[in-house]
């Protein structure tokens, strides 16, 4: 079996094509035990990426062949999240369906059975105005700002639990809480409030499912932020910090960390595995770390490397380490 190229305390990264590792001792060693894939696949782009990309109905092809792979390597229990950006049609100012198409044949591919639990918008308010033709040039198009996060599983009920995610109730709630009586009823659009239903503090509210995530701030224990706000602008974290200072240029499509924070707490619990067959600079691997679940992460490249290590090399890390192994 191919050996990791990078271990930590709980996690493996391989270098190699996702497909042939997981079809290989890797995967039958893995099999059913995968609590969570975690990945953002290349998108269907018109222009290649260096980080590799197919189009049309070679991408479709590719994507849904990897449906059954999935299926088999998942725990019962187990879920699949996939981020999954827009695609637009090669010099028309026209949004393609190929990535909608694309995710419903991955979900009813044979063999997988699959079911797609619930849907996610990714609203990051820093991007750049893109397709810039079309934004910028023309005029005639607006930016293109939110990318889709799909959730699929196996079962009707795979392991998730909302209250692992709850946001710090705003200024009206805890008002409301502290004054101990709202305006209950009768409303206009014939929903009866009870009179006592909004009173228990519950110690947070439920997240939507449109996710605005702001960068974990490393300095802390990770938590789940008061507001999510996804800025890819955060430049100072350890690792962009380091890439500018050791001049790396960073990977083109990071996930960001919140993004994996928030399910890796929402649809797993400690020592559950991670996986992300698509790693990039490997922030799903890192964020798993952070959160004491194990992970296993492939890349197919190897110009990403130093990137996936320099990761670990944060200084949160070890403070996590010290601080669990003194409590």
């Amino acid at each position: 079996m191919q050996k990791a190229i990078h271990r930590t305390r709980l996690g493996r990264l391989y270098v190699g094509d996702c497909e042939k590792l997981l079809a290989g001792p890797l995967g039958r060693r893995i099999e059913g035990k995968i609590n969570l894939i975690l990945t953002s696949p290349p998108y269907p782009l018109n222009r290649k990426k260096r980080y590799g990309n197919l189009s049309g109905d070679e991408y479709r092809e590719w994507l849904v062949g990897l449906a059954p792979l999935f299926s088999r390597l998942l725990h019962p229990r187990g879920s699949i999240v996939m981020e999954m950006g827009n695609a637009w049609l090669s010099g028309r100012p026209v949004q393609s369906l190929l990535h909608l198409e694309s995710l419903i044949d991955f979900i009813r591919a044979p063999r997988a059975s699959l079911r797609l639990c619930q849907q996610f918008v990714c609203f990051n308010p820093s991007r750049l105005p893109s397709p810039a033709q079309w934004v910028t040039i023309k005029r005639i198009r607006v930016t293109d700002s939110f990318t889709h996060v799909w959730w699929m599983a196996k079962s009707d009920f795979p392991k998730a639990n909302n209250r692992r995610v709850l946001r710090p109730y705003g200024f009206d709630m805890k008002q409301l809480l502290q004054r101990n009586s709202y305006n209950d009823g009768h409303r206009p659009s014939e929903h009866h409030i009870s009179s006592k239903g909004f009173l228990r503090n519950n110690g947070g509210s439920i997240v939507p499912n449109v996710l605005e995530l702001e960068p974990i701030d490393l300095s802390r224990d990770p938590r789940l932020p008061n507001a999510f706000s996804l800025a890819n602008t955060g430049s100072n974290d350890f690792f962009s910090r380091t890439c500018r200072k050791r001049r790396i240029k960073p990977h083109p499509a990071r996930m960001p960390a919140g993004l994996a924070s928030f399910f890796i707490e929402f649809l797993t619990r400690p020592g559950d595995l991670v996986l992300d067959p698509f790693a990039g600079s490997n922030t799903s691997g890192f964020v798993a770390e952070l959160h004491g679940r194990k992970w296993i992460s492939i890349e197919e490249s190897r110009s990403y490397l130093s990137q996936c290590r320099l990761r670990f090399e944060d200084p949160v890390l070890r403070r996590r380490r010290r601080k669990e192994l003194s409590s």
